[in-house]
């Protein structure tokens, strides 16, 4: 085996007034970094947002199921597969095909949000009709190999492999994540600031000029540093194929740039798009560049904070590159704002449009696969 292929994603966005991640209190999420308050949203947000974005790129069976009704999605496939048959029956083996994984049901509840892809819900569903038709119990090994991605890695999903899956009663059935994302904090200080807002009853009495309700609600703007990276060969096990490999890793590119978490959308509309994309090859480990932003970065009179980040990205990769030898075996850059041109002198950077970028990446990556002894479709 030779060496891991690591995937590093950094984006700069920026954001203007928006909520699109709330804490506990309604108040937009932040974190301290470098002695001063950001602006932050989490990577669960984030992720939402990418896997809400996998239709558009994946095909129907490639995206798996979140849900704790698993009995209830088992049964209605094993119905709609074979009508001929008893409903209770199989609703009640399709109960034991999911419990003979090790995953404990109670009252056709998993108790927990359980992620499944379609394949295995299939396969569960034929293991239930087998058992209703022959009268027979579930073959506890034949159920737990089902979702055992070891065992038939081919009958995982995309999005499954890419993000994992626990399993806490049944922990053989975890699934390591392939994907790391980190929270997106703003390249300088953030404020938060209220916006006082009053709404007025259509039907009030002329006599009456009073609000009928006032209320406020916080917001932010910042310019954002997003960061994810891709384990391609641990993606590529979680699959059983290079193909469905190469598939995650497009689908996961053009979701995750384009992505926006929905928070407070209908009062802020802050759909924006990247101002910069850098992706990285790398041979050695992940890294991350937010260290170019541990001095927030102000404004300037002749230079935006995107400008700036830019131009504090280039030389924390250049730093990087010099001080420990891991230069990437592969840049792509897509700049999307005037303000960040000065990517253009990114360390070894190839610049071309998000398609391409995405292209040749993917094309990257099965070559890497290949040499690594992976085919381009897996076989179980």
């Amino acid at each position: 085996m030779g060496n891991p292929l690591f995937i590093d994603i950094h984006i700069l966005q920026s954001v203007p007034p928006s909520n699109i991640n709330r804490d506990d209190t309604g108040s937009p999420k932040i974190a301290r970094f470098g002695g001063v308050t950001r602006s932050r949203v989490s990577s669960q947000a984030w992720k939402k947002a990418t896997r809400d974005l996998f239709p558009s790129y994946l095909l129907e069976d490639e995206i798996g199921w979140r849900t704790k009704h698993v009995v209830d999605l088992i049964s209605e496939h094993a119905a709609a597969k074979r009508p001929d048959l008893n409903g209770e029956n199989l609703e009640d083996a399709s109960a034991k095909a999911l419990g003979a994984t090790g995953i404990k049901v109670t009252d056709k509840d998993t108790g927990y949000l359980l992620f499944l892809s379609p394949k295995q819900v299939e396969s569960l569903a034929d293991l239930a009709i087998a058992s209703v038709e022959g009268g027979s119990s579930i073959d506890k090994k034949a159920a737990k190999d089902v979702l055992n991605i070891k065992q038939r890695p081919t009958l995982n999903a995309i999005d499954i492999a890419l993000f994992g899956r626990m399993v806490a009663d049944a922990p053989d059935l975890n699934v390591d994540a392939a994907v790391q994302v980190a929270h997106a904090i703003s390249v300088g200080r953030a404020e938060t600031e209220f916006d006082y807002f009053t709404a007025l009853d259509d039907r009030a009495p002329e006599d009456n000029a009073g609000a009928a309700m006032i209320e406020t609600t916080e917001f932010t703007s910042s310019t954002l540093y997003r960061y994810a990276d891709i384990d391609v060969l641990h993606l590529c096990e979680n699959l059983g194929s290079a193909a469905a490999a190469c598939r995650g890793v497009e689908a996961f590119l053009k979701a995750f740039v384009r992505s926006m978490p929905t928070g407070k959308q209908n009062s802020f509309a802050n759909r924006t798009l990247p101002a910069a994309v850098i992706v990285e090859l790398r041979e050695t480990q992940p890294v991350s560049l937010v260290n170019a932003f541990e001095k927030p970065i102000s404004t300037m009179q002749e230079k935006s904070q995107t400008e700036r980040a830019c131009e504090e990205l280039v030389v924390q990769e250049r730093a990087i590159d010099e001080a420990f030898g891991i230069a990437p075996k592969a840049t792509f850059v897509t700049i999307a704002s005037p303000d960040a041109r000065a990517l253009e002198d990114f360390p070894n950077a190839q610049v071309v449009d998000l398609n391409t970028l995405v292209s040749r990446v993917s094309e990257e990556c099965a070559s890497y696969l290949a040499d690594n002894g992976y085919a381009s479709e897996g076989q179980e």
